[in-house]
């Protein structure tokens, strides 16, 4: 048992230093390749705790080459660009001046709700305030609202106002979500009267349309 502990205590430290000079970068967002090679470090880690006969030292050279390894790509990440978007990918444009770029959201596998998710989590709630928002590299979603909405607040001019509703979606990708029309106490007379009176009359050819959170509908056709 005194072994195992020491064997226990001795790959810990050696991970924990692992990943310090792996960079603090690591400890919040990872790329890739950073998170198969933490993977890969926590396996080599565990393999000589749970096994004995397992030489101590096999494990401790292993990490410290995968170390070696990140490093080594990491500086060629720097040096060169093309190796980079190889290695890490480049950063995609999911919203653009207010609309959602459809066929990039299908390419990184995201649904709408993934998307408004990630929105809400950022303390946005309606798509038509955003210029920009960016899918990193990393996974993370960078958002660059529109430059009104970086104005004077209503709170600054002491302007008294109602509380924002959370957005509800009312059809997806061309089906109607008839759960989200009860919530609002709307039938789907109401929702076709709101898409004719914007010049829509088949309701597959609408990817998104919805109530925001200031009550107004908002709505998004397919390309």
């Amino acid at each position: 048992m005194f072994i195992v502990m020491i064997r226990t205590s001795i790959l810990y430290t050696i991970v924990v230093i692992s990943m310090r000079l792996m960079g603090k970068r690591q400890i919040g967002e990872l790329e890739p390749f950073e998170l198969v090679i933490a993977i890969m470090i926590s396996d080599l880690a565990s393999l000589p705790m749970q096994n004995l006969s397992t030489p101590l030292i096999y494990g401790i050279i292993s990490i410290f080459t995968l170390l070696a390894f990140q490093t080594f790509i990491t500086i060629f990440e720097l040096k060169s660009i093309t190796f980079r978007k190889i290695i890490s990918g480049t950063p995609n444009i999911l919203i653009q001046n207010g609309k959602i770029d459809i066929k990039e959201l299908r390419n990184q596998r995201l649904t709408f709700n993934d998307l408004m998710e990630e929105l809400r989590i950022k303390g946005f709630y309606n798509i038509s305030d955003i210029a920009y928002a960016v899918l990193e590299t990393n996974g993370e979603l960078s958002i660059m609202p529109k430059s009104e909405m970086n104005s004077v607040t209503k709170k600054d001019l002491n302007i008294q106002t109602q509380n924002e509703k959370l957005p509800i979606a009312l059809i997806l990708d061309g089906k109607i979500n008839h759960d989200n029309l009860q919530i609002i106490n709307k039938n789907v007379n109401w929702l076709n009267n709101k898409l004719k009176a914007n010049n829509i009359y088949d309701t597959n050819t609408v990817f998104i349309a919805m109530l925001d959170s200031q009550n107004k509908f908002f709505f998004q056709l397919k390309e």
